[in-house]
C-alpha cells in the first residue's frame, strides 16, 4: 500500500509540478553556469547505492572546492540557490528517486556512504526501509545548515551529536511507521514549510526525542 502511495503521489507530483521545474530550471541556468540538476550518491534501502536528484544550488564547482556539509552562508550557493534552499524547492526532484523506487515519500533521510558506515550497525535496522524524502528528522533540522553554522567544528558537531539524533529519530519513525502516520509527516512537513518557522523542537511529533540524544550503542 505505501508504494502505490508513493507512486500515485510522486507521478501527480511531477505533472502538477512540472510548470515550477520549468520555470527552476530557468533561473539556474541564467543565475549560474552548470547543469540544472545536482545528484550525489546516497545509500539506500539494503545498503545499495543510488543517485539522489535535486535543483543544483551550488556553483559548479562545489564539490572540489569543500566538504559534502554546507553551513550558514556558503559561499559556494547560488543567488537562486538561497531560494531554492530556503523554501525546500531543491529537494522536489526527489520525486523522480520516489517514482524509480529508490525512495519513498516519507522515510528515514537517507545519507552518504562515509556517514552510514561511521554508524553501520544502527543503519542495518534503518535501511531496511527505503529512505524518504521528509522524515522526523526533516522537522526537527529544517535549518540544519544556520545549527552547524554556530560551531567552529561543523562536521564534527554533525558526527558527534546531530547525526546521532537524526539516527534516532530514524528508528523511531520505523518504529511507528505506518500510511496514517506517513500523512501526518507529510501535513507536518508542508505545514513547517508555509509557516516558516523555526526548525527546533516543537510538537509532538519530535518531543520525544530531545537535543542530540545519542542512540544506544
Amino acid at each position: 500500500m505505501k508504494r502505490g502511495f508513493d507512486i500515485i503521489a510522486a507521478l501527480l507530483g511531477l505533472i502538477v509540478l512540472a510548470p515550477l521545474f520549468a520555470i527552476v530550471a530557468v533561473l539556474i541556468k541564467a543565475d549560474s553556469a552548470g547543469p540544472v540538476f545536482f545528484r550525489q550518491e546516497r545509500i539506500g534501502k539494503g545498503f545499495h547505492p543510488f543517485w539522489i536528484y535535486k535543483f543544483r544550488t551550488m556553483t559548479q564547482d562545489a564539490p572540489l572546492t569543500g566538504g559534502v556539509l554546507t553551513t550558514g552562508v556558503d559561499p559556494r550557493i547560488t543567488r537562486a540557490g538561497h531560494l531554492l534552499r530556503q523554501t525546500k524547492i531543491d529537494e522536489l526532484p526527489q520525486l523522480i528517486n520516489v517514482l524509480r523506487g529508490d525512495m519513498s515519500l516519507v522515510g528515514p533521510r537517507p545519507e552518504v556512504r562515509r556517514y552510514v558506515e561511521l554508524f553501520r550497525h544502527h543503519y542495518d535496522m534503518i535501511l531496511a526501509v527505503r529512505p524518504g524524502i521528509t522524515d522526523l528528522a526533516s522537522l526537527k533540522y529544517r535549518d540544519e545548515a544556520a545549527i552547524l553554522a554556530r560551531f567552529e567544528n561543523p562536521e564534527a558537531e554533525y558526527v558527534r551529536h546531530i547525526l546521532p539524533d537524526k539516527i534516532w529519530l530514524a528508528e523511531e519513525y520505523i518504529r511507528r511507521s505506518s500510511l496514517v502516520f506517513d500523512l501526518i509527516v507529510i501535513f507536518k512537513t508542508f505545514m513547517k514549510l508555509i509557516s516558516r518557522r523555526n526548525s527546533g523542537q516543537d510538537d509532538h511529533l519530535e518531543s520525544s526525542s530531545p537535543a542530540y540524544r545519542k542512540p544506544p550503542v
